[in-house]
């Protein structure tokens, strides 16, 4: 796998608790690195699919370098899930998700290959969306980014990601969206 030996990725191997999830969430908060979950529900895979969730969030841009990094060093399919917004904001993002994949692919000359697929729901509901729809895209990695800031909701109710991650029946892997904070070799 791409994370065994890496420093660049933390691993997380734990019990599909949400308590353990959320300590594991929280002790991650300032990580520099992409952090993955591998529950005990979890099937780990080879990873030939990739599902990227794509909201209005400008921090959505981070997970291109991320995807792109993977996809070269496994040869995995991207599917880029663009929120159903009724704004510019969502498919603003993946267009700079799908020129930075492009650059790489023309500097390295090797062709990354990807797709665009339309979600049903919305920015607010794209992650949800994305651990429900898991046997339609077939994928075996979830990246998704991680909560900026807790809002009141995120603490009477979990963060949207820890929902995620307990759905999720392959390892889901987390950017930190703080751009201080944002770091990948490569």
């Amino acid at each position: 796998m791409i994370w065994d030996n890496n420093d660049d990725i933390r691993l997380i191997e734990c019990e599909n608790n949400r308590r353990v999830i959320q300590r594991h969430l929280d002790e991650c908060r300032e990580e520099r690195r992409p952090y993955v979950f591998i529950t005990n529900t979890m099937s780990v895979k080879p990873l030939h699919r990739l599902l990227v969730p794509v909201s209005m969030l400008e921090e959505e841009v981070y997970k291109a370098e991320i995807c792109t990094y993977i996809a070269r060093k496994t040869g995995a399919h991207i599917i880029l899930l663009k929120a159903h917004d009724f704004g510019s904001h969502a498919q603003q993002n993946v267009n700079r998700i799908v020129t930075h994949i492009k650059a790489v692919s023309e500097k390295s000359g090797e062709t990354i290959s990807y797709e665009v697929v339309e979600a049903r729901k919305d920015s607010f509901k794209l992650m949800a969306e994305a651990s429900e729809r898991q046997r339609d895209f077939r994928h075996d990695l979830l990246i998704l980014t991680a909560s900026r800031e807790y809002g009141l909701d995120d603490i009477l109710f979990g963060p949207p990601e820890r929902h995620a991650i307990r759905k999720a029946l392959v390892p889901v892997m987390l950017v930190n969206p703080r751009e201080d904070l944002f770091s990948l070799c490569d």
